[in-house]
């Protein structure tokens, strides 16, 4: 047997971790879903060979427990499975807002977190996930973390002051990425294309700017100026979208999306 994984939660997040694994070379029969919804728990663990129990009995035999239920209902799940946490258990979050704190307050003492905040292109393994230890998590469980996370896609280490600006720049970036396609493509029609076709030249424009970036290391700074010749389509568009303070409601909008994953971090208590 290998590292036993409780995952307590199947949804969205839970099940798309649960498939990078079985993808990554996870053994399936070391995977064990839980969710309060048993039917939901037997049809994910289903469609990867997994198994299923309780989540107190998840537990029990985990050396990994991964948490992906709603923040909500967080608390009564510890206390569910409290007892069942073994010494030397790895605990991960990935709940939005719940800090290391709340889960060391819930859990045993002495017990090992990490916070996680990944996004949802985990689902195509090109996620992007910050992670922050407890007080007492290990090197080698914070590394055991990483390599868990990195089954759907990029993982950084930081600081968990650090968390509230994660959710807000990669936890809801996707949002604004789809809303800027989205508000293309409309474009792309306005101006006398067929939707299809606009989807297309948007969607591939995207991959490649940011196929750009990934691959060249130059700023975008640098990368705008070199598409933007002088007195050029370009130059006009952006004009426009100064007039208009686009950067500026993209600042307002990303302090919202931070100032909201706050307010959501329960007490500890």
């Amino acid at each position: 047997m290998g590292t036993t994984i409780a995952l307590l939660g199947a949804g969205v997040m839970g099940s798309t971790l649960l498939a990078a694994l079985v993808r990554s070379g996870h053994d399936p029969q070391d995977l064990v879903v839980a969710d309060r919804w048993a039917e939901r728990a037997a049809q994910v663990a289903g469609d990867h060979g997994a198994r299923t129990a309780a989540s107190d009995a998840a537990v029990a035999e985990a050396d990994v427990v991964v948490l992906a239920v709603k923040p909500q209902d967080m608390a009564a799940l510890m206390e569910q499975v409290h007892d069942e946490v073994r010494p030397g258990t790895l605990v991960v979050s990935i709940a939005a807002g719940i800090t290391t704190e709340f889960l060391e307050h819930h859990l045993p003492a002495g017990t090992s977190v990490v916070r996680a905040m990944p996004n949802t292109p985990a689902l195509v393994d090109q996620g992007m996930t910050g992670i922050s230890p407890g007080r007492h998590c290990s090197p080698d469980q914070l590394d055991q973390a990483r390599q868990l996370l990195r089954s759907v896609g990029q993982v950084i280490v930081l600081d968990e002051s650090h968390q509230d600006a994660v959710t807000a720049i990669s936890g809801s970036g996707p949002a604004y990425i789809f809303y800027v396609v989205e508000a293309m493509i409309e474009a792309g029609v306005l101006l006398g294309l067929p939707r299809d076709t606009a989807t297309e030249l948007v969607v591939q424009t995207l991959y490649g700017a940011a196929t750009m970036i990934r691959e060249t290391g130059t700023h975008p700074t640098v990368l705008r100026e070199q598409v933007s010749s002088p007195g050029g389509t370009s130059v006009a568009a952006l004009r426009a979208l100064e007039d208009h303070k686009v950067r500026a409601a993209f600042l307002t909008a990303m302090e919202a999306a931070a100032r909201r994953s706050h307010e959501l971090s329960p007490p500890p208590s």
